[in-house]
């Protein structure tokens, strides 16, 4: 364990993060809004202060590399201390005047969960509505991942960063080098934002609504600056490019690069990306007929709806263009199900991941044939390549202790007096970092009544969502602490 260079390493974090903090700060300032202005002064001027005195009591002291216990501990603080400093300017303004109520805001944009406590959106500054949306854009290819490119400077290896922060069972390198692997998301990323915010506009969005809808569909967080979300704007158009980039952003990113690049066999073959369109397909047609003449009396809106929710929950974005609570129980059924899903590994989506359940599946086949043939050896095989036992073990826990931590936030919820169905949608939309879910916490509605004991667990179960239940939860077995 290496905890001057931990403390180090976050110390740089948060001095990004008081640089990101800096445009919402220009905001306020040209829209003349004082105390937001105040707030976010405030909240860089203390960040970098503390960070750059870290820093420099901390000079002399270089590392080599760090261990894989040291990245599982720097990237779960260093969201947590994302997650305080993101908190502190909707403190200071009031524009959230609990501290429990502000600190939850900001872990559910960093952790692009999307749940929020606001009960009136539209209230806020617009400083801070876009603060709040870019929290989702930094957590979205994750914070740690941007110092990947820095930390080399310090003579820190940032692999142990990637694997512990990436989301998905497996970490795939785009390029030799870690730092340019990091670099090359992070362009993609970016190009993506640049695309889907001119085809906003074009559609009829501000430059202000575009940028913070891209920053949530990017993301697959959803925090919206209006209070009836995308269903504001009434557009099919505007639906269609969100839903666009929903998918887009759910899909594995070395294979946008590698698209990019012109090769396009990967995405042919890869077995993963082919279940994530078949499971949308399918959930879209299926949402669609239980919609069609209930709901909606033409097919095509039928098919626009289905298709923009059915991208929003699988994708764990969390997006809402109508109430699918008012939506017949099949339709409902389809909703709940999708919950379950996520994006594909390698994506900013959050969930289980395709990746996890294709896996699962397949090894549930082979079970079935060694049943009728004892003697037979079978393989798994994803896109052509056998899976190695270990993924296959590693992919077991985590379904265990997704299911465990269901049913605990599931107790704790229910513990002050709230319904099974709200208990455990909440559970599951936190867990799964999807953000809206079912009976007291519907597309519709807000986090803000729970009880704050309650709040502060879900933050928690929000975190550990965000980083693949591992990353935390090993965090409190006596062995990480062993030397």
């Amino acid at each position: 364990m290496n905890p001057l260079i931990i403390l180090k390493s976050i110390s740089i974090l948060c001095v990004i993060l008081a640089v990101f903090m800096a445009a919402p700060a220009g905001i306020a300032l040209y829209l003349h809004e004082a105390l937001p202005f105040r707030a976010f002064a405030v909240t860089i001027a203390v960040t970098v202060t503390l960070s750059l005195t870290v820093n420099l009591l901390l000079r002399r002291y270089r590392a080599e590399a760090l261990s894989t216990r040291d990245g599982f501990l720097l990237v779960t603080l260093s969201w947590l201390a994302a997650s305080m400093i993101g908190a502190m300017p909707f403190y200071i303004s009031g524009s959230i005047p609990l501290f429990t109520d502000a600190f939850f805001e900001s872990i559910s944009g960093f952790s692009t969960t999307g749940a929020s406590i606001l009960t009136d959106i539209e209230s806020l500054p617009r400083s801070m509505l876009f603060w709040r949306s870019l929290t989702h854009w930094l957590g979205g290819m994750g914070i740690v991942v941007l110092t990947v490119a820095i930390l080399p400077l310090m003579g820190i290896g940032g692999l142990q960063l990637i694997q512990a922060e990436a989301p998905g069972p497996t970490v795939d390198r785009i390029t030799p080098r870690i730092t340019s692997t990091a670099k090359l998301l992070w362009f993609i990323y970016i190009g993506f934002t640049v695309a889907e915010t001119l085809l906003l506009m074009l559609g009829g969005m501000d430059l202000f609504d575009a940028l913070t809808h891209t920053f949530g569909t990017l993301a697959t967080g959803g925090f919206s600056t209006k209070n009836s979300g995308v269903g504001h704007f009434n557009s099919a158009y505007l639906e269609g490019v969100i839903t666009l980039f929903m998918l887009l952003a759910g899909i594995n990113f070395t294979l946008h690069y590698r698209m990019l690049t012109g090769r396009l066999k990967p995405l042919l073959r890869d077995t993963e990306l082919k279940a994530y369109l078949l499971i949308f397909i399918v959930a879209t047609v299926s949402l669609a007929y239980s919609l069609h003449g209930f709901s909606y009396k033409s097919v095509g809106d039928s098919f626009r709806y289905a298709m923009f929710q059915v991208a929003s929950i699988m994708t764990t974005t969390g997006f809402a263009s109508a109430d699918y609570e008012q939506w017949p129980f099949m339709a409902q059924i389809i909703i709940f199900m999708l919950m379950f899903v996520g994006g594909c590994s390698g994506s900013t989506g959050g969930g289980i991941k395709v990746m996890r359940l294709v896996v699962m599946f397949k090894q549930a086949l082979n079970e079935m044939k060694l049943l009728l043939h004892p003697r037979g050896i079978f393989t798994l095989k994803m896109s052509g390549r056998m899976v190695r036992k270990n993924i296959v073990y590693a992919v077991s826990g985590f379904f265990f202790l997704y299911a465990m931590a269901l049913l605990v936030v599931t107790f704790v919820v229910s513990s002050a007096g709230h319904d099974i169905t709200t208990s455990f949608t909440a559970a599951l939309a936190t867990v799964g970092n999807i953000g809206p879910a079912f009976g007291k916490l519907g597309p519709m509605k807000n986090y803000s009544f729970l009880e704050d004991y309650i709040k502060w667990v879900l933050s928690f179960a929000m975190l550990v969502g965000r980083l693949e239940l591992y990353t935390v939860l090993v965090l409190f077995t006596p062995r990480f602490w062993r030397k």
